[in-house]
C-alpha cells in the first residue's frame, strides 16, 4: 500500500495517507486520522504490533488478524467495509494523535469518496480524534445528500490504554456488525 501522494518526503514531519481501501459497494467507514510511524514504513493500515485493530475486526469478522495483509484487506471488501483516514496529510512528529499540527492538517476528498460509495450507512471513527478532526475540518463540507449514521469508537491504539480489550472489543461489533 502506497502512501496517497508518494512523492512527500517525511521533510518536516509531514506524513500522508494512504489511498482508500474500499469497493464502491462499501456500507461502512472506518476513518483513523494517520498512519503512524510503523505504518508508513510497512505500507499497512494499522501496522504498530500494539495497536488492536487488526486484532479486535478480526475477532469481530471472524478472520484470522495475524493472516497477510492482502487477505486482512479481502476481509474488509467482502464484508463492505471501506478502511480510509481523516487527514490525507499533516505534520506530526512521532506517531501519537495528540501530536498532529491541526493548521497543518489537509483533508482528504470526502465529497468525492461519498459520491462514489453512496451505499455508506454508518462512518465509524477510530478514536476521539478522528471524530473531532472530521467534524471540524469535513462535516461542513459534504454534500446534503450524506445521511451516513456517525459512530465515535474506543481508540485501537496502544495509547487508549483507559478502555479495556473487552470494551473496545464490544463497541466494535456493535459498530461493525448491526
Amino acid at each position: 500500500m502506497e502512501p496517497a501522494d508518494s512523492s512527500g518526503s517525511r521533510e518536516g514531519l509531514r506524513s500522508r495517507s494512504f489511498h482508500v481501501i474500499s469497493r464502491s459497494d462499501a456500507r461502512i467507514l472506518v476513518l483513523g486520522t494517520l498512519p503512524g510511524e510503523r505504518s508508513l514504513a510497512c505500507g499497512e493500515y494499522y501496522a504498530h504490533p500494539q495497536n488492536r485493530f487488526w486484532m479486535i475486526v478480526g475477532e469481530v469478522l471472524g478472520f484470522d488478524p495475524l493472516g497477510p495483509y492482502e487477505t486482512r484487506v479481502k476481509q474488509l471488501f467482502d464484508h463492505r467495509i471501506a478502511l480510509w483516514d481523516v487527514c490525507a496529510a499533516a505534520e506530526r512528529p512521532g506517531s501519537l494523535d495528540a501530536s498532529i499540527r491541526s493548521a497543518s492538517v489537509m483533508p482528504n476528498d470526502f465529497s468525492a469518496f461519498f459520491a462514489g460509495h453512496p451505499g455508506i450507512v454508518r462512518v465509524c471513527f477510530n478514536g476521539q480524534h478522528a471524530a473531532k478532526l472530521f467534524q471540524r475540518l469535513v462535516r461542513e463540507t459534504l454534500p446534503t445528500d450524506v445521511r451516513s449514521e456517525w459512530v465515535t469508537l474506543p481508540s485501537t491504539s496502544p495509547a487508549n490504554a483507559s478502555v479495556s480489550l473487552e470494551e473496545k472489543r464490544r463497541a466494535w461489533s456493535q459498530a461493525l456488525l448491526s
